[in-house]
C-alpha cells in the first residue's frame, strides 16, 4: 500500500515537490511521443520570447550547459525548428533564432502544457486555478529577487 504519511500532507513544499513531479512527468511523456524533451520546449520559448541569441546565452537563460545546449540546438536544427548563422562581427559566436515551423510546434506543445494542467488542476475551480498561479508566481518571483532561482528554472 502507498500511503503518504499525514505528517507529509501538511507540509506545503512536500505537496509542491509531488504535484511538481507528477506535472513534469506527464508533459515530459507528452514531449517524448515526439521525440522531444523539456530542454527543447525550453529552448524554443526562449527564443520565441526573447528573440535570437547566442547559444551561451541560451545556456546561462537557461541555466544548462552549454556543451548540452549544443546538442538540443543541433537536434531542433536539423528538424528545421532553428536556424544558426555565424555573427559577421565574431566567427565564433553563433546565433540561433527560431523557424516559423518551431515557431508551430512550440504552439502545439504549449496546447500538450495546458492540456496536462487541465488535468492536473480538475480537482480546483476556475477561481482556485487563478488564486493558485497568482500565489506561485509570487513565491516564483520571492525566489528569484533573492537569487535562489536563476532565470529558466
Amino acid at each position: 500500500m502507498n500511503e503518504t504519511p499525514p505528517s507529509l500532507l501538511g507540509m506545503t513544499t512536500y505537496l509542491m515537490s509531488k504535484t511538481g513531479k507528477a506535472a513534469r512527468g506527464r508533459l515530459a511523456d507528452r514531449l517524448a511521443e515526439r521525440g522531444l524533451r523539456l530542454w527543447h520546449m525550453a529552448v524554443l520559448a526562449a527564443l520565441t520570447d526573447f528573440g535570437p541569441h547566442v547559444q551561451r546565452e541560451i545556456a546561462a537563460r537557461l541555466s544548462i550547459d552549454r556543451s548540452d545546449v549544443v546538442k538540443i540546438v543541433d537536434g531542433l536544427g536539423a528538424a528545421g525548428l532553428v536556424e544558426r548563422a555565424r555573427d559577421t562581427a565574431d566567427r565564433r559566436r553563433v546565433t540561433v533564432t527560431v523557424t516559423p515551423a518551431g515557431r508551430a510546434l512550440l504552439e502545439d506543445l504549449e496546447s500538450e502544457a495546458v492540456a496536462v494542467q487541465e488535468e492536473l488542476l480538475t480537482p480546483l475551480n476556475a477561481r482556485e486555478r487563478a488564486q493558485l498561479t497568482a500565489l506561485l508566481l509570487r513565491v516564483h518571483e520571492g525566489l528569484r529577487e533573492t537569487g535562489q532561482v536563476r532565470p529558466g528554472r
